[in-house]
């Protein structure tokens, strides 16, 4: 493998919380040597000119949706990890909400074989909590974890058995696990497509009350408290659930939370022409909400983001507001998306790649999402001022649900790197 040195760029480190220029050696699928500008010739090396590009740790994406098995016509491998090197994502942590249920290690294994040989970043794949994710039975989490399910989680199927829950937990925590939940009260959320208050009404979406996001979270922290399990709530998008979470964390919980680029950067406003593709779960927020959960991201009382990549169909999507199936791409859209927040002036850009990268890494036990030394070499090389215009029809995606087609964007992805391998580079 020839090393490469990738000269005069601005090096943002998530952990140091700084951005500096510098230069990287990559050799041996690590990061060998980190150089301040200008950086010594090495012999024998590829040399990269950024050109006073950023380059930051490739970005780990917790809660990505592959349609394998079951759904192959929505996403596969191929498709996902194409996508995700475009867009600068280096690891996806994949979701086992197909058809069946990743909830047995012999499915878990297939979908690894099937990642290795077909997506060109890496995948960690999550299994199921509970059996066909029906909330009845826990699944075999030890045999499982040997299979290399990296946590368990049964996605957006809220699991209502507090004693099957409680079992389960108490269980995952005797094997070390982390246990990821959608916190929602799911009697209140049901066939809800928009947020409860005066937009909801006057457009006739059928909706519901951000108290259910807090009491579901509400739960499930008192049945933490109750085992002492490694806990993370996938989307925490509304300001009453905020000091639940701030209290959890206090009391010293092994808790964490994560939010949606879309839930960041959209809010319910943007369900005034029944567009689909902003159909999202759960359902777009207040301004109110969006600024509070930006700053709870800010802070780092929100540690990551995610793209939550679910594609949909035309045939889903192309439906009344309230039949339509919930979701949008993500993982190609998520860095310029979200690079609105730095462009604003909202968000910098350590910030955020500290929730892209370093802390869904430290989460999950993984040593790439920084710059160090002996790091993995698993890097996103970008030019954030590059304007364009979205097109939906030029993701890599096989299902195009963006809510964001034609939208004018800045930030775009020069190279993504893995194991100082390129996997994509910009035309």
């Amino acid at each position: 493998m020839t090393a490469t040195l990738i000269t005069h760029a601005r090096l943002i480190d998530p952990d140091a919380g700084s951005i500096s220029d510098g230069a990287l050696l990559l050799d041996g699928g690590r990061i060998a040597e980190r150089f301040d500008t200008p950086a010594p010739e090495v012999p024998g090396a590829e040399v990269i000119d950024a050109g006073g590009a950023f380059l930051a740790p490739g970005i780990v994406d917790i809660g990505v949706k592959v349609g394998e098995p079951g759904e192959r016509h929505k996403e596969s491998y191929k498709t996902a990890g194409l996508a995700a090197a475009a867009g600068g994502v280096t690891t996806m942590v994949t979701r086992p909400d197909t058809t069946p249920a990743i909830d047995t290690p012999e499915v878990l294994t297939f979908i690894r074989d099937r990642a290795e040989d077909d997506s060109p970043v890496n995948v960690l794949p999550m299994a199921a909590l509970t059996k066909g994710r029906e909330g009845r039975e826990m699944t075999e989490l030890g045999f499982l974890l040997d299979a290399g399910a990296v946590a368990f989680t049964d996605c957006d199927r809220v699991v209502t058995d507090t004693k099957v829950l409680s079992r389960a937990m108490t269980y995952a925590r005797s094997l070390g696990a982390l246990i990821m939940a959608h916190p929602q009260e799911p009697g209140l959320s049901k066939g809800g497509a928009a947020t409860s208050g005066k937009f909801a009404s006057l457009r006739g979406l059928p909706s519901v009350s951000p108290m259910a996001e807090r009491m579901g979270l509400d739960r499930d922290i008192a049945l933490v408290e109750m085992t002492g399990v490694r806990y993370h709530a996938d989307q925490i998008t509304t300001a009453r659930a905020l000091p639940a979470l701030e209290r959890a964390k206090a009391n010293g919980f092994d808790v964490t939370a994560g939010t949606s680029m879309h839930h960041l950067t959209l809010n319910e406003m943007d369900l005034a022409d029944y567009r689909t593709f902003f159909k999202v779960k759960p359902p777009l927020r207040s301004e109110d909400d969006r600024q509070a959960v930006l700053e709870a991201v800010r802070t780092g009382l929100i540690d990551i983001i995610g793209s939550f990549h679910t594609p949909q169909d035309e045939e889903s999507k192309r439906l009344p507001f309230e039949e339509a199936a919930s979701g949008a791409v993500g993982l190609e859209t998520m860095l310029p998306v979200l690079l609105r927040l730095y462009h604003s002036g909202e968000l910098d850009l350590p910030t955020l790649f500290r929730a892209l990268s370093l802390n869904p890494a430290k989460r999950l036990g993984l040593d790439c999402g920084r710059l160090a030394k002996g790091a993995p070499a698993d890097l996103l090389l970008f030019d954030a001022d590059k304007p364009f215009i979205l097109d939906r029809f030029k993701l890599q995606s096989k299902s195009k649900n963006t809510p964001f087609d034609g939208a004018r964007l800045q930030g775009k992805v020069i190279a993504t790197f893995v194991a100082g391998t390129a996997v994509y580079r910009s035309a």
